[in-house]
């Protein structure tokens, strides 16, 4: 049942006709050979529908109750949900959810397909047909027509919806024809079903496998210019993926060809396929993408809004320029006023002023105290390191004010919701970098940092010595990979979808985060960390907080930042 729509509908129009006593039906949004679907008010419940009218003179009029018998079996959200069945003298209805999206055919002649979304729609599919085949439900025509992407998918196993199971077969029932009959739409046809011979899940599997291929190479193997030379091409060994599309994973291109294979027994599962697919969109390099990711591939993060993002840079440079101010004797401008330049200058243009902050700071204070100068310096320039991370990349900051309380070890939880594996670490990293430096600049021990020597601001010789080289060589700085490390795989194993898993992963996460960053400052000769206990707990809370208040629809590519 193709319950699709190019626009969302708006409601039906006055004074349209109500079936079954209470469809209100709408504007009409396809029709094929069994029946038009429109748009619908279900006048009970007070919801949008999607309502099939089949006249009554249309061919096997078996097709709808089928439909309805299999969508009963059936409760996923990768498969268009079925509500209602019935009929009058006149037609035949299904009504359905209503499905705000386009058909993949659609999208694929549109050209709005990226190589990673048909494997997305794959693995939402492969989903979609191991439950069915779960409750005894052999699907027979998967083919793009069948397949409805939605606009705004809830969930990466609503990436894609199946539709249309009135030619199913339903374990346990009647078959639909007779031994001999085929069934089916004749390019997307497994051969055995082709045949006549019983299609079973490995039928599924094939058509599946054709409509991903299909996708990736932009041809159907099987279709050629007339259904005769179509047939004959059923039941051979179709070319190999990897002849036309030579720029894809070679698993990946096999997996699909071994499920292409003529004999059933020779395919392999749904779940192998699920497998490589998974496994191929690490692997695929694609600009286009307008399908929410799958789990195996884009774990729960976000990345900061415009205003949240320039607010962090701008509270952090009007920080940075104050504290330069008032560390220098009768500077030309008060702390109060060059933290406001700093902070609206940061605002506006946020890297560009950014780097015009620090480069100020480190000149104000180049004369009467180099040493600061070139630790202002060094601390400045490193979040403009940690590129391609969208307006997190003042995040830093917030480390050395984490500080402040003693929960300094809880930074990872938040560098580790960045988009992005490199920027995840690089934050992570660069958090350390800052509160090893700060804790210098506010003669305060932050977390596992030793004093400085006397008198290194005034010293440009003794600031390096004493201040930038000695995390290096006393090996603090391995902090520096473990905190990487636990950003890099946070939003692997807190996803944001189970609280008891969540749960048990973030504790383990935030205790392997704590032992790890005692651990190296112990081999580093350094202190016991400051607040590590408390700043493990809190990093585990945060973990386990922060992926509850992301938003469930996350797009796929942020905006390139100011």
């Amino acid at each position: 049942m193709e319950a699709t729509e190019e626009r969302p509908a708006g409601p039906p129009a006055a004074g349209g006709p109500a079936v079954l006593g209470r469809y209100r039906l709408g504007a009409r949004l396809g029709s094929g050979g069994f029946g038009t679907v429109y748009a619908a008010h279900d006048e009970r419940l007070d919801r949008p529908v999607a309502v099939k009218v089949i006249p009554v003179s249309a061919p096997a009029p078996e097709r709808a109750s089928r439909e309805a018998l299999a969508a009963a079996r059936l409760d996923h959200p990768g498969i268009v949900g079925v509500f209602d069945a019935g009929e009058d003298a006149e037609a035949r209805y299904l009504v359905s959810e209503l499905v705000h999206g386009r058909t993949l055919d659609r999208l694929a002649a549109a050209g709005e397909l990226s190589d990673r979304d048909v494997l997305r729609v794959g693995l939402a599919l492969v989903d979609a047909l191991e439950h069915a085949h779960e409750r005894g439900v052999i699907h027979r025509d998967v083919k793009p027509q069948n397949v409805i992407v939605p606009d705004r998918p809830r969930s990466a196993r609503s990436a894609a919806k199946l539709t249309d199971f009135g030619v199913a077969h339903l374990a346990g029932d009647a078959p639909l024809t007779r031994t001999g009959d085929v069934v089916g739409t004749l390019a997307y046809m497994a051969p055995e079903q082709a045949d006549g011979r019983r299609a079973d899940e490995g039928a599924d599997l094939y058509s599946l496998a054709l409509v991903l291929y299909e996708g990736l190479a932009g041809v159907n193997p099987v279709r050629a210019g007339s259904p005769a030379a179509t047939a004959r091409r059923l039941g051979t060994v179709l070319p190999p993926l990897q002849r036309r599309r030579k720029d894809l994973p070679g698993d990946l291109c096999a997996a699909l060809d071994k499920a292409l294979r003529p004999r059933p027994e020779d395919r392999g599962t749904l779940a192998e396929l699920a497998g490589e697919l998974a496994d191929g969109l690490t692997a695929v390099s694609d600009a286009g993408g307008t399908i929410l990711a799958h789990p195996l591939e884009r774990p729960r993060t976000a990345a900061l809004s415009p205003a949240a993002g320039r607010g962090l840079a701008a509270l952090a440079a009007g920080a940075l320029a104050a504290g330069a101010a008032s560390l220098v004797p009768g500077a030309p401008v008060a702390p109060l006023a060059a933290a406001g330049g700093a902070a609206v200058a940061v605002a506006l243009l946020p890297r560009a002023g950014w780097l015009a902050c620090t480069l100020a700071a480190a000149a104000l204070l180049a004369g009467p105290r180099p040493g600061a100068a070139l630790v202002v310096l060094a601390a400045g320039l490193a979040p403009l390191l940690v590129r391609g991370s969208g307006r997190a990349w003042a995040l830093p900051v917030a480390a050395p004010l984490l500080g402040l309380a003693a929960l300094a070890c809880a930074f990872p939880a938040l560098a580790g919701r960045a988009r992005g594996a490199w920027q995840r670490a690089a934050l992570g990293a660069a958090g350390l970098w800052w509160v090893l430096l700060a804790e210098a600049l506010l003669d305060r021990r932050l977390l596992a940092g030793s004093p400085p020597p006397a008198g290194w601001e005034r010293d440009a010789g003794r600031a390096l010595d004493g201040v930038l080289w000695p995390p290096l060589t006393s090996g603090l700085v391995a902090i520096a990979a473990v905190w990487a490390l636990a950003a890099l795989v946070l939003p692997w194993l807190v996803r944001g979808r189970s609280a008891a898993a969540d749960f048990v992963a973030a504790s383990a996460w935030a205790a392997g985060l704590g032992a790890g960053t005692g651990a190296v400052a112990e081999w580093a000769g350094a202190a016991a960390p400051r607040g590590l206990a408390a700043g493990a707990v809190a990093a585990g809370a945060l973990a386990l907080a922060v992926p509850r208040l992301l938003p469930r629809d996350i797009v796929e590519h942020e905006p390139p930042p100011p």
